[in-house]
């Protein structure tokens, strides 16, 4: 059978479009799924097979077209990918539904054997409840003539197309019967039945079959109410013996067609009564066989299958906690539910309490709210370590709370019927005494801190209610939501320094006292605000008030690419005169008669080479400009950083995660150490099932604990930069030359056969090698071939759209932005241009300082229309508001950097429309590359997630999918 992950993303996308048609076959896992066009041509490519189908076209009239037939198993991710596509056809989409609603049903464990109407091995969709029957008829109410197109016999007047439940049902029954045949099911069922691909023929298990299958198609369901007598007997000692209330249990049959027909099972085996004569002759045999079943998943209800029925049971003690726990999920697998009295429907609950030990001050904050939070140097903004919290319990028996004294009784008296509190109470008496276990245990704040917020805690691998006291709960109001203690009046708003010159946005003011609050604190904060916001003023208003209202804030340390220095130091003198600045910079750099109030600024590669210098100075705080140079915590970066102390520490960045959460955990890491947790730990708890869609409770979880210190804003917000003009993004695809299209077969031939006959560490070398290579060429021949004295015009389809671009640009008056990976090809364009007598400047890594800034200068007065920059380089920090237009001439791995790129035009002080142009090679890699980028669906998710990295672990079938040239030349 062909693999699931031979069908690429492309062939997913162009199967999307096609009709599709679900045709059934004994048995159900042979069925397959026909993928055709109404107009008659052919299917696109992709596994399967053609052969010829008949159809019926919209006036009813059968006509045959060349179908591409997939097995069911191949086709659902074909069909489940197809439900959320925008150029899916009708039937399609409906088939993805329909596959997402068997998957659902699978993945709940509704699955049951039977045998086919030829005596085949089958899995089919079971026991279903109403709700689920009712989303199948709804489900088949809305399939589109398209999807049933296959009349039931083509040469039978008048035609007959299936009945759309019928069709549906049969669906769900084939993706049943396909999916539990694994290499490992054979093994773990003793043998080929109902685990093989291949058919098995079982006629002699037709008894067994309907044994296990009884109720569920007959309609009738079993559940066992459980019933209490003698509650008002007073609980005496007698002779030894505990007497007290007794147990029943009467087993009770359902309709499913109507909710409200039940009837003791006792009056259905007899035939007694208007219920079991309305659930009809069938009933009384689909109820015994059903009470089998649960008698093999509980053998107490053996007896009621005696010929001399009870109506009930009377189950002893220890049978009662049998069906308070393991019985009561051995019954539910077979579909039994048990009913309990309302008056002892009560369940022991924990809730974790963490809070100062009850010697301290349990009523609030201590006077000073940041004293337990620091350690015992003011330079760290640790919460202490060495301050560890009580980690304490509370039980509860639905509202009602309990001792210490009467959860110990409850363990002790092993009985599923307790006497507490002059009433009686239903409880589970191993998990009493799983909770008379729980041993109280300490924990240190910044790990109490990450309970409280998210609400919850796992504890021996369950997850626990946390509840917070004293002044730990007043820490968490104040940090979870400080916006709305302002409103009522319990925390007061900072306005705006009166040093700063300027009027700070209500946006950036928030932004203020929220920082305010987390590094008064000491517990750090992340301002994640979109490029252009503001993140520098807003961090300039900060330093200022701290000066104002601490007597010794100490200087604050600003780290940044070097680009940046010189943007932070105008920045300063313009909106804070008179604040001492200095540079930590180049070969005279230092830090002599360092003032209290001082900002220094300081590049990340001279932070490495003077870490040590860095760090015995004493800083009141440490800012991490553009904070992604430290998404990777094993850099030396990364790890120098943390080497320097400070009373509170922030890290700006518009974009927090770039590829993946372990950024987040980096940054976050840095700026309130232990927070998340180690790295390891944070992977497998939350970046794993976050990034894979596998638990949005995780995702929640981890929204909890980081919001506090993480500010998001953006430019699309409302309210936050209604005076931004709009943005207009537009891909335009461009064909390749004829130079350029024998040179990119060329390389993908010649690389791929290499490719191929290599492994490991070779492997992935060639396959970034073959990208890189096919990116350049892509860009212009020149630049693959590194050619010394290159003739330029005329070879390149992108370099000819570029030039018609600049000639509408430049005779608007407009100024524009050209943006490319490559330094090479930088050069290029800017000798090209020249030629052309287009003034230009380049600005890329090498570029120093006080060029950049004179760079930027010139730029902004008009007079240099064009601007060439190295997307690393000049990705971030830069203000070119002067630009209308923006163009990426060669497309980035990663969209966010790409986003950067365009907000050194697009941002706070832009004022006319910003137009962004995305230059892409047609029908190449880049063409490919910018579809997963727009669609984020499947192989984009890898991208997205690791670069280049993710694309050499593809196949060798799928990177020649990839990067194979699809028309586009001329």
């Amino acid at each position: 059978m062909h693999s699931l992950h031979a069908t690429t993303l492309s062939e997913i996308s162009a199967l999307a479009g096609c009709s599709v048609v679900f045709l059934p076959a004994d048995p159900s896992r042979t069925g397959r799924v026909a993928f055709w066009c109404p107009d008659g041509s052919s299917p696109p490519d992709a596994p399967g097979t053609v052969e010829g189908l008949t159809v019926t076209g919209s006036h009813a009239q059968p006509y045959e077209v060349p179908a591409r037939l997939l097995p069911v198993r191949d086709a659902l991710p074909v069909l489940t990918r197809a439900r959320a596509s925008a150029h899916a056809s009708p039937s399609a989409s409906f088939w993805g539904a329909a596959g997402l609603l068997a998957l659902q049903f699978t993945a709940r464990g509704l699955l049951l054997p039977g045998l086919s109407p030829t005596d085949h091995d089958v899995w089919r969709a079971g026991p279903l409840t109403t709700d689920d029957q009712d989303r199948i008829r709804g489900l088949a109410a809305s399939m589109p003539p398209s999807a049933r197109a296959v009349p039931l016999d083509a040469t039978a007047e008048p035609l007959l197309l299936p009945e759309p439940e019928w069709l549906v049902r049969a669906f769900l029954d084939a993706v049943a019967d396909g999916l539990p045949r694994t290499p490992a099911a054979a093994l773990a069922s003793g043998g080929p039945a109902f685990a093989a691909d291949a058919p098995q023929r079982l006629p002699d298990q037709r008894a067994w079959v309907a044994d296990v299958a009884a109720g569920h198609d007959a309609g009738v369901r079993l559940s066992l109410r459980v019933e209490v007598s003698g509650l008002d007997r007073t609980y005496e000692a007698s002779e030894g013996q505990l007497s007290g209330p007794s147990f029943r249990v009467v087993p009770q049959i359902h309709s499913v067609s109507d909710p409200t027909l039940v009837t003791d099972a006792a009056k259905v085996w007899t035939g007694n009564g208007p219920a079991a004569a309305a659930l009809g002759p069938k009933a009384r045999m689909d109820a015994l066989l059903l009470l089998r079943r649960a008698a093999r998943a509980w053998p107490p209800l053996t007896p009621l299958l005696s010929a001399a029925v009870p109506d009930a049971l009377e189950p002893a003690d220890e049978e009662i906690a049998e069906l308070l726990g393991p019985a009561a999920r051995a019954l539910a697998t077979t579909g039994v539910q048990v009913h309990w009295p309302r008056e002892l429907a009560r369940k022991l609950t924990a809730c974790a309490v963490i809070g100062p030990p009850d010697d301290e001050d349990g009523g609030g904050a201590p006077a000073d709210s940041r004293g337990p939070l620091r350690t015992a140097s003011d330079t760290s903004p640790l919460l202490s370590a060495d301050s560890l919290l009580a980690f304490d319990w509370r039980f509860a028996l639905g509202d009602q709370q309990l001792s210490r004294a009467e959860l110990d009784r409850l363990a002790e008296a092993g009985r599923p019927l307790v006497r507490l509190r002059d009433q009686w109470v239903l409880i589970d008496p191993d998990e009493a005494r799983r909770a008379q276990k729980t041993q109280d245990r300490k924990v240190t704040p910044i790990d109490a801190l990450g309970a409280v917020l998210t609400g919850s805690t796992e504890v021996d691998g369950r997850r626990a209610e946390v509840r917070a006291t004293g002044w730990l709960e007043a820490l968490r109001q104040r940090v979870a939501d400080p916006e709305s203690r302002q409103a009522r009046g319990e925390q007061p708003a900072l306005g705006q320094p009166a040093a700063l010159t300027a009027t700070l946005r209500d946006y950036q003011l928030r932004g203020l006292n929220w920082l305010h609050t987390m590094t008064s604190l000491g517990l750090g904060g992340c301002l994640a605000d979109d490029m252009g916001l503001g993140k520098t003023i807003t961090l300039i208003a900060l330093h200022l008030h701290r000066q104002t209202i601490e007597s010794a804030a100490g200087p604050t340390l600003v780290v940044c690419p070097t680009s940046l220095m010189g943007n932070w130091q105008r920045e300063i003198e313009k909106f804070a005169p008179g604040t001492a600045v200095r540079r930590f910079h180049g070969g005279s750099r230092s830090l002599e008669d360092l003032a209290e109030g001082e900002f220094v600024l300081t590049t990340y590669g001279t932070m490495r080479l003077d870490t040590a210098k860095l760090a015995a100075t004493r800083w009141g705080m440490v800012v991490a400009d553009e904070a992604q140079h430290v998404k990777n915590p094993y850099s030396a970066t990364a790890k120098q950083l943390r080497t320097i102390g400070a009373q509170a520490r922030v890290a700006l960045t518009g974009t927090p995660v770039e590829n993946n959460l372990s950024e987040l955990w980096a940054i976050l890491d840095w700026t309130t150490p232990g927070l998340l947790g180690r790295l390891g730990t944070f992977r497998t708890r939350y970046a794993r099932a976050v990034e894979g869609g596998s638990d949005p409770a995780a995702a929640e979880r981890l929204g909890a604990l980081v919001r506090p210190f993480l500010l998001r804003r953006r430019k699309s917000d409302p309210g936050i930069a209604p005076e931004l003009p709009p943005k207009t993004e537009t891909d335009r695809a461009v064909s390749l030359t004829a130079e350029q299209t024998g040179l990119y077969e060329a390389v993908v031939r010649e690389t791929l056969a290499a490719i191929s006959a290599a492994d490991g560490i070779a492997r992935r070398g060639l396959v970034v090698k073959l990208l890189t290579a096919l990116k350049q060429i892509c860009n212009h021949p020149a630049q693959y071939l590194k050619e010394d004295e290159p003739q330029i015009a005329g070879r390149s389809g992108k370099l000819e759209l570029l030039d018609e671009l600049l000639d509408t640009i430049l005779a608007e008056g407009a100024a524009v932005l050209v943006f490319t990976q490559y330094v090479q090809m930088a050069r290029l364009l800017e000798r090209h241009l020249a030629a052309r007598g287009v003034r230009t400047q380049f600005l890329h890594g090498g570029t120093a300082v006080a060029a950049r800034e004179s760079m930027v200068n010139r730029f902004q007065a008009g007079e240099a229309p064009v601007f060439l920059l190295s997307l690393k380089a000049a990705g971030t920090g830069l203000n070119l508001t002067r630009a209308g237009h923006v163009v990426h001439f060669d497309r980035w791995w990663n969209p966010a950097v790409e986003a950067q790129a365009t907000d050194r035009a697009y941002r706070i002080g832009q004022t006319q429309p910003v137009q962004v142009h995305r230059l892409i090679a047609e029908g190449t890699i880049e063409d490919r590359i910018a579809d997963m980028l727009a669609r984020k669906q499947g192989l984009a998710d890898a991208v997205l997630g690791s670069g280049e990295s993710a694309l050499t672990e593809l196949s060798d079938a799928e990177l020649a999918d990839l990067v194979e040239l699809r028309g586009g030349a001329r």
